[in-house]
């Protein structure tokens, strides 16, 4: 199985965001410059969420189809990773800026 869609980028040119499925394969290409550097896009990762924003080609209802494909996949396991380090992050960072705010009245006293 395969899904093309055409999404808007910061470029003029729209990015080909291309998913391929085979068994429990899955795998996810776009022509962004960091998915052609193997590196996270967010162009991918948004259609495998759900998230049509940003589509420009007119088949945005594939992707239901393309986000049906993702469980029992690696790529589901590690996004699962990632949604968890990005709660942990959020988190943390939170923390942080209290932290930092304790310090500066602390200098005020």
């Amino acid at each position: 199985m395969k899904r093309e869609f055409f999404v808007q980028g910061s470029a003029a040119e729209p990015y080909r965001v291309t998913f391929k499925k085979e068994s429990n394969n899955l795998n996810a290409y776009c022509t962004c410059p960091a998915g052609q550097n193997g590196m996270y896009c967010k162009h991918r990762f948004n259609i495998l969420k759900g998230n049509t924003k940003g589509i420009v080609s007119d088949n945005q209802s594939d992707v239901a189809e393309v986000t049906s494909w993702l469980p029992g996949t690696d790529v589901e396991a590690a996004i699962k990773e990632v949604d968890l380090l990005e709660a942990e992050f959020a988190r943390i960072k939170k923390q942080l800026s209290a932290a930092k705010k304790r310090v500066a009245r602390s200098m005020y006293d």
